[in-house]
């Protein structure tokens, strides 16, 4: 056998032990091209913002946060700030105390509004937090003012007191029905008399709570990592539109998830949705 003959038995062995192999999820980059975590983690790194955009019951995106809050905070350390959209804004107090470890964990368990989900997907980064003496951001709106958006628009913020609109970002809301992330809401096959133009704007009190508890907590030399469901920062908008509306030069970078059958090639429809996409196998277990 000669060089040749060796060189070509060599790359298609390496070809079909590729092939034979199955990633549980690949990173891509915006333009679709496979891309390191070292590389992903290293821009990263200079980020005011990181927008971690997660498949809810995806065992991956889970894992994948808890490694990118822990390799944020080697080199971050206390300039590290964590958030989540499991989190509700009147929750900021009980959740402040249990991560400064001034109540039980039962208590805050007992008492606070914790997703069905909590103990095996997010209770390991509020326990990071806890652990390291960080800050944690309940960002998201109470649900009871996204029910009411969705029966009485914005026009029902006109209703609360002072003191329920401490909850909210800054009266009145700001809010284009033209982004793709609202308009799309409004076209949702399915849902037929359940569309009202009140629909998308529940999605945006949402968005732009998040996004106005994100500029309340971060500060220039600190570094946010938020937590949400992957639709809240997709294609640039969402809480990615309502965080630039009001700070244009803030640094974001955005992590976006995804679920194929095969995830070795991202398709056309999941390109260019973020800076980084993770694809998982969609034969992936569920943690819900």
């Amino acid at each position: 056998m000669n060089r040749f003959q060796i060189l070509l038995f060599v790359l298609l062995f390496l070809f079909s032990a590729f092939k034979s192999d199955k990633p549980a999820y690949l990173l891509y980059t915006k333009e679709g091209k496979t891309v390191k975590y070292s590389k992903m983690l290293k821009e990263l790194e200079d980020a005011d913002v990181v927008l971690f955009g997660e498949l809810h019951n995806s065992p991956i995106s889970h894992w994948l946060e808890l490694e990118v809050t822990k390799d944020l905070y080697a080199l971050k350390e206390n300039n590290l700030i964590l958030a989540a959209e499991m989190f509700e804004t009147d929750n900021q107090i009980i959740l402040s105390e249990y991560v400064d470890s001034l109540i039980s964990t039962s208590r805050f368990e007992d008492e606070a509004k914790l997703w069905p989900n909590y103990k095996t997907d997010y209770k390991p980064l509020v326990e990071f937090a806890r652990k390291n003496k960080l800050q944690f951001v309940a960002s998201n709106v109470p649900r009871r003012y996204a029910s009411l958006v969705n029966s009485k628009g914005f026009e029902g913020f006109e209703e609360l007191t002072d003191e329920a609109k401490a909850f909210l970002p800054p009266l009145p809301i700001k809010y284009d029905p033209e982004l793709n992330c609202y308009k799309s809401m409004m076209e949702m096959e399915g849902m037929g008399a359940h569309v009202t133009p009140n629909f998308p704007k529940a999605q945006a009190i949402k968005d732009a709570t998040m996004a106005h508890s994100i500029l309340q907590f971060w500060k220039p030399g600190k570094q946010l990592i938020h937590y949400h469901g992957a639709y809240h920062s997709e294609n640039f908008e969402s809480i990615y539109w309502y965080l630039k509306q009001v700070n244009p030069n803030l640094n974001i970078v955005t992590i976006h998830s995804v679920s194929q059958a095969d995830n070795t090639k991202l398709t056309e429809k999941n390109t260019g949705k973020a800076d980084y996409t993770i694809c998982v196998d969609e034969d992936m277990t569920s943690t819900r």
